[in-house]
């Protein structure tokens, strides 16, 4: 029985606790390391991740988590973790693995910069079509 049995110190008075019957109490703030699990196709994975906020709804109070994916076409994602989550976990990040700030950015950029000539290829779609197909409307002004 007493193998069960631990004497702790809370807020300066000790208590004994049955780790049979305690509950593990994690306390959060907006910023702290965790490591998120997520519910892939092939099963869990657990990747990096922050605190970013507490959402306190009333009918679902919820934690907003941002995460680095792991893998090939890694990239940053947000998630809302709250008691009807199903597919995802967090807890606290006690490794000592470091995120790369320099390999996450140039990751970002890479995004943004796929993007934006996708954004110049629809731009130059749009002047083709104004400028080519004005015979097809009566109005042929370009802006419209």
């Amino acid at each position: 029985m007493d193998e069960y049995l631990r004497v702790v110190e809370i807020g300066g008075v000790k208590v004994e606790v049955d780790l049979r019957t305690a509950k593990r109490v994690d306390q959060f703030r907006v910023g702290d390391r965790v490591k998120v699990l997520t519910k892939e196709y092939g099963g869990w994975k657990s990747n990096h991740g922050v605190i970013v906020a507490f959402d306190d709804f009333v009918n679902l109070p919820s934690i907003t988590v941002c995460y680095i994916e792991s893998g090939y076409k890694a990239s940053l994602q947000f998630a809302t973790l709250n008691a009807e989550s199903k597919d995802l976990e967090i807890t606290a990040c006690n490794d000592d693995v470091l995120v790369d700030k320099g390999e996450v950015v140039a990751r970002l950029q890479k995004e943004i910069d796929e993007l934006q000539l996708k954004i110049a290829d629809i731009e130059r779609k749009r002047d083709y079509f104004l400028a080519r197909f004005g015979a097809w409307f009566k109005d042929k002004s370009p802006d419209e």
